[in-house]
């Protein structure tokens, strides 16, 4: 029975382990079966102190990476659904902004995430990752589909995320080109730009990541990151014209 599996579980296992427990029932709505589960999904690699005999280190990466492909096939069939007229390069546009990093790590800290990963900022090479809570809300979609099966991880992804978490009608609205309209305005001021391309990476997703700075006047320094040098490029634009306040 069910509150017999609930009886053991506060009975055997450990104060942390019950915390984590009852943080995971406010997120998800269901108590975990498999705790270890959850706390490999909310460990940072950084934090990792053990390592499998195969040399892989016991992290949130593999959870993170089913987790990735989950969302983005739940993602992208509610939006089939949701927009039966539109094409598919709507479709491919508004599922990007939906399960982009910035979006993800804003969930994830919304939703208390972060306060649950466990990292470590002091080991070299590591830091905080800046994508570590978008990280493990994927790894955590990915452990409750490894616990709970496909339906529940839909309706937890649709019900708990999408309708919580997405104002869809300013999502689709949101498709200003911010780089044209900081042109406009650097002309109007007289303000000089330069978009740099200072970094390319290859994440662990199989993605190359973008990296631009946008400096303006060579004073001060944007940061922007995206799929391709043009979204990396609206992606400092977008923040310039928060910044300085361009309609």
């Amino acid at each position: 029975m069910w509150w017999q599996r609930i009886f053991n579980f506060f009975t055997r296992y450990s104060q942390a382990d019950k915390e984590l427990a009852q943080a995971i029932h406010q997120i998800v709505g269901k108590f975990p079966v498999k705790i270890s589960l959850y706390k490999l999904a909310f460990s940072h690699a950084s934090a990792s102190l053990r390592t499998h005999h195969t040399g892989l280190k016991e992290s949130n990466e593999r959870l993170e990476y089913l987790g990735d492909a989950l969302l983005g096939a739940i993602v992208a069939e509610y939006l089939f659904k949701k927009y039966p007229f539109e094409n598919e390069g709507f479709l491919t546009e508004i599922r990007s902004r939906m399960v982009n990093r910035e979006t993800l790590n804003d969930i994830a800290r919304k939703m208390g995430i972060d306060e649950l990963i466990q990292h470590d900022q002091n080991r070299r090479g590591y830091g905080t990752h800046r994508s570590m809570n978008g990280d493990a809300l994927e790894a955590l979609v990915g452990a409750l589909y490894l616990e709970r099966g496909f339906a529940f991880c839909q309706q937890f992804v649709i019900n708990r995320l999408i309708h919580n978490y997405y104002d869809m009608n300013q999502v689709v609205a949101n498709n200003k080109n911010f780089k044209s309209t900081l042109i406009e305005w650097s002309q109007r001021e007289g303000k000089e730009l330069r978009f740099e391309l200072v970094q390319e990476i290859n994440n662990r997703n199989g993605y190359r990541e973008f990296v631009i700075h946008l400096i303006i006047d060579n004073e001060t320094t944007i940061r922007g990151t995206g799929l391709n040098k043009k979204k990396a490029e609206q992606s400092a634009s977008e923040k310039a014209c928060q910044m300085f306040g361009i309609q």
